[in-house]
């Protein structure tokens, strides 16, 4: 069940450029880091770590961006990719984590 504030961002979604992949109403995650990088903006957000308004600008222009390095051939496309990249902007932005951080955790 969702909390009050994760209906919020979920629902503030639909619709969008930056609307989660869904299945019969549900979000679909197609690997474990994926619902955990959900989860994780949720609750930094929620936390007061960013806004989740400033996280979906940031998602929006990833995937703009995503899709303007990509006009024809799309299939490597992965929404979740794009919000982790997202986030990653997200937490940098917001001094959580800075950005060179985030690169060593990746090669470690």
């Amino acid at each position: 069940m969702l909390t009050q504030f994760e209906h919020f961002a979920v629902t503030e979604m639909m619709g969008s450029t930056d609307n989660p992949p869904r299945a019969n109403g549900s979000l679909c995650f197609g690997s474990e880091w994926e619902r955990k990088a959900f989860g994780m903006a949720l609750a930094l957000a929620k936390d007061g770590f960013f806004e989740w308004d400033d996280f979906r600008d940031e998602l929006i222009s990833t995937i703009s961006a995503w899709e303007a390095a990509h006009p024809v051939d799309r299939s490597s496309w992965n929404y979740y990719d794009q919000f982790l990249a997202a986030l990653e902007k997200a937490v940098a932005k917001s001094g959580v984590i800075d950005a060179d951080e985030i690169k060593a955790a990746f090669a470690a």
